[in-house]
């Protein structure tokens, strides 16, 4: 017989195109999938975006409750997994706080390899519980690996410990700037040829701080009439601001695009990304802006880890919304930069990245054997 691959179980909320998602899914398709195959655990019942891709590429998808840490049925729920499931020697837990329960259980069950991985820092007055912060404390007790985005997000969760720094790598050469589809995609959104295009991908929750986002375009807009927003991306709070800009007459300037699997090709229709997050890890979306060439504007609370390039400039997110404003008009009308070898420099493409964790993999399963 063939021999199979390893199969490694990745723990998430479900797999919809956030930014750790998406970092998964970056390594999961630079996979050698004949040697190493991701499955996932997920907290939700509905269907996400990725998993007809993860269904397609050969991975499993399990389903358990909604993850509440102090749940009697939901422990119950998670040790059963691991009991029906000891084929599982490796598991890659990326829960936040909460992630040392998910390693508990794997160790009280025999799990080998345990990894958690720290996808956000600079969190603290943003814990909606302090009983985060116990189970924070606990997991180097559960983990065998630590794993971060940056260094930012390992300090802040692993307190000390030591980690190892797992790039949010990307596919760069997807991102290279194109004006020929810049132009196919305006044209698409309804985007007019020389409008100035400010742009954000990411979920609309509180952490990506879209209020003030639509502030600082609404200061835009005295300035520039031919100004418009453009927000890709869902979310909870997406109708709340819906709402903003349409009490503040910006309706027809700004384009909610949803959830969309091209970014790289929206990424190309945008002039400048702003990014005034409350926290973050080391997000991928600043890096994939950073590879299509656009000039970002990010808050101090989105750590200058980010910064591959000269295209960052931070802002502190208690300037106001004019002050911000006018930083981004003078960016106006740059020179589109080819950054591609910058991003390959700097450790950011997936390719290599890919292959070390695939490596690692590998390693810790035959040291386990």
């Amino acid at each position: 017989m063939d021999k199979q691959p390893i199969r490694v179980l990745h723990v998430v909320t479900y797999m919809g195109r956030g930014g750790l998602e998406t970092m998964i899914m970056n390594y999961y398709r630079h996979m050698d999938r004949s040697q190493v195959q991701f499955d996932f655990l997920v907290h939700r019942e509905f269907r996400a975006d990725y998993d007809d891709e993860i269904e397609s590429l050969g991975g499993r998808i399990y389903r358990l409750p909604q993850l509440i840490p102090w749940s009697g049925s939901y422990k119950k729920a998670l040790n059963q997994f691991f009991a029906d499931h000891p084929e599982y020697r490796i598991v890659h837990v990326h829960q936040d706080c909460i992630s040392s329960v998910i390693l508990r259980a794997a160790k009280q069950r025999g799990v080998p390899v345990r990894i958690a991985h720290s996808h956000n820092s600079n969190q603290d007055k943003n814990l909606k519980y302090p009983i985060k912060l116990y189970y924070r404390r606990q997991i180097p007790m559960f983990a065998t690996h630590l794993f971060a985005c940056g260094n930012d997000a390992g300090a802040w969760m692993f307190r000390g410990a030591p980690f190892q720094v797992l790039n949010n790598a990307i596919d760069a050469k997807k991102y290279r700037y194109d004006p020929v589809q810049a132009k196919q995609i305006r044209e698409e959104l309804g985007l007019p040829a020389d409008s100035f295009v400010i742009g954000h991908v990411g979920r609309f929750a509180l952490q990506k701080n879209h209020e003030f986002l639509t502030d600082i375009f609404a200061e835009v807009q005295k300035r520039k009439a031919d100004a418009r927003l453009l927000l890709v991306g869902d979310g909870s709070l997406r109708s709340e601001i819906e709402s903003k800009v349409n009490s503040l007459g910006l309706s027809e300037k700004a384009i909610f695009a949803g959830v969309r699997s091209d970014v790289p090709a929206l990424l190309q229709a945008m002039d400048v990304f702003v990014f005034p997050s409350m926290y973050e890890g080391l997000p991928v979306t600043m890096i994939e802006a950073q590879a299509a060439g656009l000039p970002c504007f990010i808050s101090d609370k989105v750590p200058l880890e980010c910064k591959i390039t000269d295209l960052v400039t931070q802002i502190p997110l208690q300037a106001s919304a004019e002050q911000w404003a006018e930083q981004i008009l003078a960016a106006q009308n740059p020179e589109r930069k080819d950054t591609y070898n910058e991003m390959v420099a700097a450790g950011f493409d997936i390719v290599e990245n890919a292959k070390w964790l695939q490596d690692f993999y590998l390693k810790q399963w035959k040291d386990k054997e």
